[in-house]
């Protein structure tokens, strides 16, 4: 059994430009932490293509073997310097942890 991490975002941003690049700078760095960091088993990050004026913008899914190794990768600096670089443009984020 483990942990699927499920989060949400919407993007702030008036202008459907600067929100796009919000999102593919959010997804690229999110693609890039399974290198990085040893207790992801498995990562997707995908934007959303349908109602972007209803729908949320952005989706990571990702797989650990326990509770502890997604606490463990919520704390390593690499996911901290993330959620640093990238806080500014998160207007809402929605999280559902679940057991598989």
């Amino acid at each position: 059994m483990g942990i699927r991490h499920v989060v949400t975002w919407k993007i702030a941003g008036e202008d459907a430009d600067v929100r796009a690049s919000r999102i593919e700078s959010i997804k690229s760095a999110l693609e890039a932490l399974p290198p990085l960091i040893s207790d992801i088993q498995s990562l997707q990050a995908g934007v959303n293509t349908l109602y972007g004026d209803k729908n949320w913008h952005l989706v990571l899914i990702a797989d650990f073997e326990s509770i502890e190794a997604l606490e463990s990768y919520v704390a390593h600096p690499a996911h901290q310097a993330l959620v640093a670089k990238h806080k500014d443009y998160f207007e809402e984020r929605v999280a559902v942890d679940y057991e598989f």
